[in-house]
């Protein structure tokens, strides 16, 4: 149900023509392409080399983010952000589309520790069976 729609909005995705390897999807994506929850938006993090390319393209609102209609690519991973190669490159694919693993979901969602991530962090400790 929630995984459908969202493969629709990943055409934004395809549009972009983004090599493999140099993104994942990331936020609510890899819950939402699991079937778990809905998503409103779809959330990039690409590589250093491939965000200045992007940066060339595109206007970004800030030094780390790119808004184009309900995709937003995130030149940062926050607390991930040293490893964020590492984080690409071991991306699960799912549907043809590569997406930030679980454990590193995990991660990102434990160091935001907003109200909505709570919900999802259980949803994830669930689904890794770590509860």
């Amino acid at each position: 149900m929630f995984k459908s729609e969202f493969l629709n909005m990943l055409k934004a995705v395809d549009a972009l023509h983004l090599p493999q390897g140099g993104y994942a999807i990331t936020g609510s994506g890899p819950l939402v392409i699991r079937n778990v929850r809905a998503a409103h938006d779809v959330d990039v993090v690409v590589k250093q080399a491939l965000w200045h390319e992007l940066c060339k393209k595109y206007t970004s609102y800030d030094e780390h983010h790119i808004k184009i209609g309900d995709l937003e690519i995130w030149g940062d991973f926050l607390n991930l952000t040293p490893r964020l190669d590492e984080v690409i490159d071991v991306a699960e694919m799912i549907d043809g589309y590569p997406f930030v693993s679980l454990q590193d979901t995990l991660r990102w969602k434990a160091f935001l520790n907003r109200p909505k991530d709570q919900a999802d962090i259980l949803v994830i400790k669930r689904l890794l069976n770590l509860v």
